[in-house]
């Protein structure tokens, strides 16, 4: 279940591979994906994050109304920031997204017990994409219609920190916000929620197109996120974008961006 997505082009036709849980190829072979995954290497990732280092989000948002991309990316503001740090900025998060989806379960159990607990967050409601996490990478959460799940809580995602994630962006529900706070790990969500995943929600993908506030968000696209909200900036656009919102820091940051570049250069 871990196992990403992947596509292949044969004649025209866009084939998934599917995880092991497909019964057949030729019910593989029905499934057409028409927004193909790109893989991007982390040398890449980071030579397009070094460009955004410093920048805000309304930086970036002007930057993509100057491209031609006004109102492109500009996430619901119901998805905010859970925690502000206004000393140090450390609640600011610039990333590459990687994406997750889960959707409202059709299923029910007699009574859940810690086997059928056990079994959902292994088979049914698992957090696969860990496996694809990197240092860099904001994980990013299309859970609106999952109700009381609380997908994220305080152990979790310090286990997807551990693992290079830089912060959190979920349209769903987030619970622990106290000792998330207290860890200093930057989340940014649209509601607090209280029920364990078991019988709730399931995850439906990992690394597939998602829409979160309204945005649609492919993995390999630039998550930047601050007190104002967050943006998501198209991976083909995002050179241009990026060199577009400079002129839009206020001086104090325009000046420790140049230091900064100035620094990765040497």
């Amino acid at each position: 279940m871990s196992r990403i997505v992947t596509l292949a082009f044969t004649l025209g036709i866009v084939v998934a591979t599917l995880p092991a849980f497909a019964q057949t190829d030729l019910e593989a072979a029905k499934v057409k994906l028409f927004i193909p995954y790109k893989d991007y290497s982390q040398e890449d990732n980071q030579r397009i994050l070094r460009l955004y280092d410093g920048l805000r989000v309304a930086d970036v948002s002007d930057g993509m109304d100057v491209v031609g991309l006004a109102d492109v990316g500009v996430v619901d503001p119901e998805i905010k920031t859970l925690w502000r740090d206004t000393d140090n900025f450390s609640h600011r998060i610039i990333g590459i997204a990687v994406t997750a989806r889960y959707v409202p379960t059709n299923r029910r159990e007699a009574r859940m017990d810690p086997q059928s607990i056990g079994r959902w967050y292994k088979e049914i409601t698992s957090e696969a994409f860990q496996s694809v996490l990197f240092p860099g990478a904001i994980l990013v959460i299309d859970g609106d219609e999952d109700g009381e799940s609380r997908t994220i809580g305080s152990s979790n995602i310090l286990g997807w920190k551990r693992r290079g994630m830089l912060g959190v962006v979920t349209s769903g529900g987030l619970a622990d916000s106290d000792e998330i706070i207290h860890n200093k790990v930057p989340a940014y969500y649209r509601r607090l929620a209280r029920g364990i995943r078991p019988g709730r929600n399931e995850l439906e993908s990992v690394n597939r197109p998602i829409t979160c506030g309204g945005v649609l968000v492919r993995p390999g696209d630039v998550v930047v996120a601050d007190g104002d909200g967050v943006v998501i900036v198209p991976r083909e656009r995002a050179e241009e974008v990026a060199k577009a919102s400079v002129q839009f820091l206020d001086n104090v940051g325009l000046e420790r961006w140049k230091k900064k570049q100035a620094g990765q250069k040497q």
